[in-house]
């Protein structure tokens, strides 16, 4: 019995056989945290949801209590007619800024063709010169390689032949060169790999990324366009509806009273007649043209990169009038329509 104590300690030591059960507990709690983890996102999201939901609803609020509002003053005698004189003043507003815009686009996309077309030309150009002087170095490299193994090769025909008892001096005197030849020929094939890869990364580059129209022309663009926004100031120079509309546009809601029935028809018929001026092509670029070339002259820009000049630099001319009233009977000089932002400007101008 005494023989068979030890025996029974080593059994009682033996450490227990693991269950499955507790491998199945950890997993249960692993997938309970992460589908803890998981509801937490989820909540989060819609908490988020939520609180875009509360916004929305309180811009169509706001959006429905402007409806009202418009309705009520169109539906009144006294607010009717004014508030169609305020929509037409911003309508005049909006046919402005689109005919600028619609030069810029014009002439930025005429000019991206011109200077994308440059570029790719100047492209192939420079990866011409690039791609010759690549496949010369191919080509060395090619010879390289080409050489080196064939000495490699002789090397190793001449200590096979160095088989003789005779050749025992010999025969390690030319092995003992067979490590230089091998790495050469090593060198050489990484050199030639690597002259593949710059080889092939030229034809996968190709002309490169075209990087937009330069900041010179995008200054002549924007130049064009104060000139365009100047004509149009010009072509409604006697009459007041520049300033009006300017007033209209900053005001969310219609609340100035334009005068009775018999002015507001005036007017409105007005606006009409000029949306119809400033929309007529007849000569309007050789206007632009030559109101370019005195804004070229007098344009500054703080930095070599803006593309937008200094307010202060496009002021007005000698002649450049803006008449107030309908008959013209008092006048002013024309606006500086960059520091006015004159037809909204700076929401069509290239930066």
């Amino acid at each position: 019995m005494k023989a068979l104590k030890p025996f029974a300690f080593l059994a009682a030591s033996k450490p227990a056989e693991s269950n499955p059960e507790d491998g199945r507990v950890v997993e249960l709690f692993r997938s309970r945290a992460e589908l803890r983890k998981q509801h937490e996102e989820l909540s989060e999201t819609a908490q988020r949801m939520r609180d875009r939901l509360k916004q929305q609803e309180a811009a169509t609020q706001r959006v429905q209590e402007m409806l009202e509002g418009l309705e009520k003053r169109l539906e009144s005698a006294d607010s009717g007619l004014s508030t169609l004189v305020f929509y037409h003043l911003r309508a005049l507003w909006f046919d402005g800024r689109e005919i600028i815009a619609q030069l810029v686009r014009d002439l930025a996309a005429k000019q991206e063709e011109r200077e994308r077309k440059a570029f790719a030309l100047e492209g192939n150009r420079r990866q011409f010169s690039q791609r010759q002087s690549l496949e010369q170095q191919l080509r060395q490299a090619e010879a390289l390689i080409v050489a080196a193994r064939q000495q490699l090769a002789a090397c190793d025909a001449r200590i096979a032949k160095l088989d003789k008892f005779w050749h025992r001096w010999e025969k390690p005197r030319v092995a003992a060169q067979r490590p230089a030849l091998q790495a050469a020929v090593d060198a050489a094939q990484t050199n030639l790999l690597a002259a593949r890869a710059r080889f092939e990364e030229l034809d996968k580059a190709g002309a490169g990324e075209f990087p937009g129209i330069s900041v010179e022309s995008k200054r002549a663009i924007n130049i064009a366009a104060i000139a365009c926004a100047e004509v149009l100031c010009l072509r409604l120079a006697r009459t007041s509806l520049v300033s009006a509309a300017r007033s209209a546009m900053a005001k969310r809601e219609a609340s100035e009273h334009y005068g009775d029935l018999a002015a507001c028809v005036s007017l409105m018929s007005d606006i009409v007649k000029a949306r119809n001026l400033l929309k007529q092509r007849n000569g309007i670029m050789q206007e632009v043209g030559a109101r370019s070339d005195r804004l070229r002259g007098s344009a500054a820009y703080l930095s070599d990169f803006d593309t937008v000049p200094i307010p202060e630099s496009c002021g007005v001319s000698e002649g450049d009038v803006l008449a107030h009233g309908s008959h013209g009977v008092t006048s002013a000089k024309l606006p500086n329509v960059v520091a006015e932002d004159t037809w909204d400007l700076f929401k069509v101008l290239l930066q």
